[in-house]
């Protein structure tokens, strides 16, 4: 009877053990639910987070702690803001009676150019300059050789922030040319993204061991699934003050389009000279301040006054999950709503915000002509499905799409009419307008514009067409794989 009753009891207490354990992940899902609703986030990716948590429960909380908790955002990046914001200020007070003559300048130029005065933002995150010189670099081919001529060209400093650095032929490349800088005596900077750069290897050991100041941002000690948030997705070289690389093309000889690789890559990226120079050294500062807690002088010769004299507006934009706003969408929602005639897009992942989605149909509608260029074939089945999602109200609105088929086109630009250029490493997606830190460039330029403009012809040769009715006839099983995607959209 003892051993009976000793069975029941232990049996109870198993039982007891389990409704102690359910009770408390319903707390905890009831907690972390009326979290994610205090926070006022998006209510889409509110409820995304929410049915993971109550279908999914063990998985969901995983899912939340890694890539939904706004506080790791928070404790990360709210005192690299403010830092950001006394930077900044000592910025503008040096320059602000250069800005302020110049801001008058470009207004009382600017006239009837609608886009212009429209793009006049003045943030912290967004400050045009005027006096520049604008080179676009398409692929590899022709950006690596344009950067490693400047680079050995390089008197006083180079400084260097990449979302992915790899040890091959262009990093490898890289990492000889500074070493040999650094043996001259020129300062090296280097920041590169600890996720990104998965294959750096031993590059930062060689570039610090020579003496060049080497950190990397937000070093993860655990797999990059647990740390996928919060990046630094830019790509940004400055050279003695004087000229700047920004674009989409990263450190990695698959855009290069050597024959090692079996897909082509197809990217787009800028040389700057003149005084958005300075804009991209500042952006740089903050972010070499932010991993390295230490700063480079507000003068000469990091920060110069350009030489230059001519009309190439450019307005540096940068934004971050440390952004008051989402400058980068915010940028692009602005040019897309001052065109008048045309709008050419190409992105590699494209899964647009509602603000976006509405602003191409709403174009399209008034008779402008939107061109989208995607790729074929993705390097991501989740996203491409996703993105697959978005084509059919795009098509009905009576937008362009065409697929590009001869490799992966990773190219984020954007050209609206034939007066305003847009070259960057923002991708249209969540992740790119409120997680990473992005930055990009647009031009007002007929010229930028119109090398652009021949660039998007070339790539609509490498294309096919979207045929609306077509696409509708989807079969079913294809359908339901973007609709099922396109529900993890909201935390991609």
């Amino acid at each position: 009877m003892g051993t009976i009753i000793g069975y029941l009891t232990g049996t109870e207490w198993h039982i007891y053990v389990k409704i102690g354990c359910i009770i408390l992940l319903i707390l905890i899902m009831v907690g972390l639910s009326a979290t994610i609703l205090l926070e006022n986030r998006n209510p889409i990716k509110a409820v995304a987070y929410i049915l993971v948590l109550v279908f999914i429960p063990v998985l969901g909380l995983i899912v939340y702690y890694y890539l939904g908790r706004d506080l790791r955002k928070k404790r990360r990046f709210t005192l690299k803001g403010s830092k950001d914001e006394v930077l900044f200020a000592k910025y503008w007070e040096l320059q602000r009676p250069f800005i302020e003559q110049m801001q008058v300048e470009l207004r009382e130029q600017a006239g009837n150019k609608q886009e212009l005065s429209a793009m006049l933002l003045n943030t912290r995150q967004s400050i045009l300059s005027k006096n520049n010189q604008v080179q676009l670099l398409i692929n590899g081919e022709e950006k690596f050789p344009a950067v490693f001529d400047a680079l050995r060209a390089a008197k006083h400093h180079i400084h260097m922030e990449y979302y992915m650095v790899s040890a091959d032929d262009v990093g490898n490349e890289l990492t000889e040319i500074l070493i040999e800088k650094l043996q001259q005596g020129i300062q090296v900077r280097f920041l590169y993204d600890d996720i990104g750069s998965d294959r750096i290897k031993d590059i930062p050991r060689q570039l610090k061991a020579n003496g060049a100041s080497v950190y990397p941002f937000a070093p993860v000690l655990v797999d990059f699934y647990l740390n996928a948030n919060y990046r630094n997705h830019r790509k940004i070289i400055v050279i003695d003050g004087l000229v700047g690389f920004v674009g989409g093309i990263n450190m990695d000889e698959r855009y290069t389009n050597n024959g090692k690789h079996n897909t082509y890559w197809r990217d787009t990226h800028l040389k700057i000279e003149g005084d958005a120079v300075n804009i991209l050294q500042l952006q740089f500062l903050m972010s070499y301040h932010y991993c390295s807690k230490k700063v480079f002088p507000f003068a000469e010769p990091f920060f110069l006054k350009s030489a230059l004299t001519g009309n190439c507006f450019t307005d540096i934009v940068a934004s971050g999950p440390d952004s008051e706003w989402p400058v980068a969408m915010q940028s692009i929602l602005m040019a897309i709503n001052v065109a008048e005639r045309r709008i050419r897009i190409t992105n590699p992942y494209f899964i647009p915000t509602e603000e976006l989605l509405t602003a191409l149909q709403m174009a399209a509608l008034a008779g402008k002509d939107v061109q989208l260029i995607l790729p074929y074939k993705g390097d991501s089945f989740i996203v491409q499905h996703a993105a697959l999602s978005y084509l059919k109200p795009l098509l009905a609105a009576g937008i362009k799409i065409f697929f590009y088929t001869r490799g992966f086109i990773h190219a984020k630009t954007m050209i609206i009419d034939d007066n305003l250029a847009w070259v960057s490493s923002v991708n249209f997606d969540n992740r790119s307008f409120y997680l990473n830190c992005e930055i990009g460039a647009l031009i007002y330029d007929k010229e930028v514009a119109a090398k652009l403009n021949n660039a998007f012809e070339d790539d609509l040769l490498c294309a096919i067409p979207v045929q609306e009715t077509r696409w509708n006839k989807r079969n079913v099983a294809k359908r339901f794989m973007d609709a099922v995607c396109r529900l993890l959209t909201p935390l991609l």
